[in-house]
């Protein structure tokens, strides 16, 4: 029997555990509705650093998504893990517009329709699995993906001419960023992720995946992890020291060296820019290097939580909600008042203005893990022990 390779899991849980804060700080800060906590001219390094942070969460999981695939390759038949992705692909974005969307949302009339993380998951193992049925070879999906995520910013260049104006298909295929579109009277789809650089980027961790077996000793991997993180973070640094190309917004001088840092590393996710993928994947490369040897409370913790990611992201998304109702009604607002707000916001139960300051923030989120944690040890030994229940491949 094969070693299942912990690293993996625990650099996932690390990745799902830092989303629970980001998304935390979205519904419980008291600046989150009315100020960008990456503007550097109003926000501070404590509440930047809470946000930037967060931006590993999205690249690493889609990125091990990709590792995970190619593994799933070592027990399945290319037949197999084809037809496997194209249904999970399918149920996952079936998952975002339904269970997902009325957790964000609170809103049992469905008046939104989100295209966010799950749903560029969704139809990026559905394209995985297309190349898989077609037998795709494994340099062509390691080329495919390169020229993805290190080309796909050169469509910023058209955009960027004076009048432009996105349609759908290119908020769906490239730009994204919270566009909405009606499809049907109060009925709106609501662009959050464009697709393609994500499928580029589980592209890139199938790729990878090949580092996590059998002819590859730990040692070996360790070096070639540390290579390759290293690289990317070196390239990320001179690429986006020359402002040439790679990120929409350059970087810039600021008042003083710790903002000009923040403006240095403050790459755009909507849509996700080759810059913010370098850093974000190099850091998350180097993690999968150093973790692996490690054994302790923390790891276990974290690989518990990685191994049951998409139960915990449901969980975690309908607990934050159902707190910050709790909280909206708490500070005496009315069912009526939140059909007024709910016309302004996408979510129901949320007061513009209203929150915690930032230590409320971290207060609240580890409050949201620890209560999470039981379920997952849970669900996760449930998996463990029934492996004859195909189902609990799609949780």
């Amino acid at each position: 029997m094969k070693t299942r390779i912990e690293s993996i899991d625990v650099v996932r849980g690390i990745a799902m555990v830092l989303m629970a804060l980001d998304h935390v700080r979205d519904f419980f800060h008291i600046g989150a509705f009315t100020e960008d906590a990456l503007n550097l001219s109003t926000t501070t390094p404590q509440l930047f650093a809470t946000r930037w942070v967060t931006h590993l969460c999205a690249p690493i999981f889609v990125f091990l998504s990709g590792v995970s695939i190619y593994l799933q390759g070592k027990r399945k038949t290319p037949k197999e893990l084809g037809i496997f992705l194209l249904k999970r692909g399918a149920w996952l974005v079936l998952a975002e517009w339904t269970i997902i969307a009325l957790g964000w949302t609170l809103n049992p009339y469905f008046n939104i329709f989100p295209f966010q993380v799950i749903w560029a998951i969704g139809i990026s193992m559905v394209v995985m699995g297309i190349m898989l049925l077609i037998k795709t070879p494994y340099q062509l999906i390691l080329g495919i993906g390169i020229v993805i995520v290190a080309g796909h910013n050169l469509l910023d260049i058209p955009e960027s001419a004076p009048g432009f104006q996105a349609g759908f298909w290119w908020d769906l295929f490239h730009h994204g960023s919270f566009a909405p579109y009606e499809i049907a009277p109060n009925r709106f789809l609501l662009l959050l992720y464009a697709f393609p650089v994500w499928t580029g980027v589980m592209l890139l961790g199938y790729s990878a995946g090949k580092l996590f077996t059998e002819p590859y000793t730990p040692a070996t991997r360790k070096t070639m992890l540390l290579r390759t993180g290293l690289g990317v973070l070196a390239f990320f640094f001179l690429l986006r020291l020359s402002n040439a190309y790679g990120d929409p917004v350059d970087w810039a001088f600021q008042k003083n060296w710790l903002y000009t840092f923040m403006s240095f590393i403050n790459v755009d996710k909507y849509p996700a820019s080759l810059l913010y993928l370098c850093i974000t994947l190099g850091i998350g490369i180097l993690l999968l290097a150093f973790i692996e040897p490690v054994r302790n409370r923390f790891t276990t913790t974290m690989s518990i939580f990685g191994r049951t990611a998409l139960f915990y992201y449901i969980l975690h998304i309908y607990l934050i909600r159902i707190l910050s109702a709790v909280y909206f009604f708490s500070n005496g607002h009315t069912l009526e008042e939140a059909a007024v707000l709910g016309r302004q916001l996408p979510f129901l139960f949320v007061a513009p203005g209203e929150g915690f300051p930032l230590w409320g923030v971290y207060a609240t989120w580890i409050a949201v893990v620890l209560a999470l944690y039981p379920c997952c040890k849970w669900y996760d030994n449930y998996k463990r022990n029934h492996p004859e229940k195909a189902w609990l491949s799609y949780l």
